[in-house]
């Protein structure tokens, strides 16, 4: 980091002082020794270990658009209608077939998942072209109903060690699916991911293409925040490893290449203390590093972000602060139709202008304590100010009018998880969120509802 926060090391002292109220927990060292266990050896065979799952997501969302914003809706390129609200309403099912791996020293196995939404709500005016949420034509029409290849994969094992070749799920700081809308994204190449030690994972890739959320197409690789979506990667490559040294404590390390983009670099920490019971304390560090790469195709960026969030928990009742900052004239920036923004601030807003500091609070409420099992509220607020792009030298980034710009957000939820019958495990959440902003801040002003119900299901 170019420049120590005092922020920071507010919450740091923060931390400690809850840590000398809190019960002691086991902070016992973890000797990195082979893993007890050899998961190749155990297979069950091809057929015989085989399964067919799935799930069906119901995904509702109302958005309005406030103080003069509103959407537009264009056919064949030219805008047609504006208005201030907008309405997706989706049905998305995952159908997967997993094979078991077969017997002897190298193991192979493969995956299959077919993907299929369907648009529940398919008027133009409520659809307003749709975005990444409903997948239209060019004329403003919704598809009403089409399909593809989620996942599509074959998979090598020897002892702990996974390779796996074609379209796949990953979930790593630095690329990951994300999966917000009726179906999530996913992406084609190849991966390895071993466990031969009991604290020490290792995980690497080099990926080609992404499969969108909303869209049935295989797409280069972009930048979420670039203000010209012409800008492509090839190629992105990852390596990273999690390590568990104590009982208390996990760590992990991950570095990506995005070809002719930037480099990227990722740490991060959690640990635990104390005994939810009387007070438990989560301490979550995250730190990335960006900077321009190859041909620099989104100019220069020299970028450090970080964030700290500190949560104290008492039975059912869990408070947590969270501030973090982006040193840089640039977005902190990540892969579209990627979750790769491991950061406490990533929520409705990212959080992440150039130069940003921000702070939020939340609250989470777990009924179970109180007789009602799968039962959660949240609340939270979030403020980010000091947004400064006026220093920016690229084009890549529309960001040079910003200057000490401000916003805020808050959201409040439920969510509730059946425990048991047929429909176990099935969700349904709700969500208000509010964000409000300054004239040149790029999210804008807007009122979301969310209502996302989703069913999960074994066939095989």
């Amino acid at each position: 980091m170019k420049k120590a926060s005092t922020a920071v090391f507010a919450l740091s002292a923060l931390a400690l002082s809850v840590a000398v109220q809190a019960e002691p927990t086991s902070q016992g060292f973890v000797p990195t020794t082979l893993a007890t266990t050899n998961a190749q050896s155990e297979a069950k065979g091809f057929l015989e270990d085989s399964k067919i799952t799935g799930s069906t997501k119901n995904w509702y969302a109302n958005e309005l658009l406030r103080r003069g914003g509103n959407f537009s809706r264009s056919e064949n390129g030219v805008v047609v209608d504006r208005d201030p609200r907008r309405i997706n309403w989706v049905q998305g099912t995952i159908v997967d077939y997993s094979s078991g791996f077969t017997q002897g020293t190298v193991g192979f196995a493969t995956e299959l998942a077919v993907y299929n939404a369907v648009a529940l709500d398919r008027d133009k005016d409520d659809l307003m072209g749709g975005a990444n949420r409903t997948l239209t034509k060019n004329n403003g029409d919704a598809v009403g109903q089409w399909s593809k290849l989620g996942l599509g994969n074959i998979k090598a094992r020897i002892s702990n060690t996974t390779l796996t070749a074609g379209r796949q799920s990953l979930n790593t700081p630095v690329l990951a699916y994300i999966g917000n809308r009726a179906l999530p994204s996913s992406f084609e190449g190849v991966s390895i991911l071993s466990e031969e030690f009991n604290n020490l994972s290792f995980t690497a890739g080099s990926f080609d293409r992404v499969s969108p959320r909303s869209e049935q197409s295989l797409t280069k690789f972009r930048s979420e925040y670039t203000a010209n979506a012409n800008i492509e990667a090839d190629r992105v490559d990852i390596a990273g490893v999690d390590y568990k040294p104590f009982k208390s404590l996990t760590t992990s390390f991950y570095a990506s290449n995005v070809e002719d983009f930037w480099h990227q670099y990722y740490f991060a920490f959690l640990h635990e203390m104390g005994d939810t019971d009387v007070l438990g304390l989560s301490t979550n560090l995250n730190y990335y590093k960006t900077k321009d790469s190859g041909a620099k195709k989104m100019g220069p960026i020299d970028n450090d972000t970080y964030s700290l969030s500190l949560t104290a928990t008492h039975k059912a009742h869990s408070f947590s602060i969270a501030y973090q900052e982006v040193e840089g004239d640039t977005y902190f920036d990540y892969v579209h139709d990627s979750n790769a923004i491991f950061l406490a601030n990533s929520l409705l807003s990212d959080f992440n202008g150039p130069n940003e500091k921000s702070v939020q609070l939340s609250y989470l409420l777990n009924m179970a304590d109180y007789g009602v099992p799968g039962l959660k509220f949240n609340i939270y607020q979030a403020r980010g100010f000091d947004i400064d792009g006026t220093h920016y030298k690229g084009t890549a980034y529309d960001v040079r009018s910003m200057d000490g710009e401000t916003h805020y957000e808050y959201g409040v939820g439920a969510t509730y998880t059946l425990q048991s019958g047929p429909l176990k495990a099935s969700t349904m959440r709700g969500t208000y969120t509010t964000h409000r902003a300054s004239a040149n801040q790029a999210d804008g002003n807007i009122n979301e509802f969310r209502l996302v119900t989703t069913i999960p299901f074994n066939i095989l």
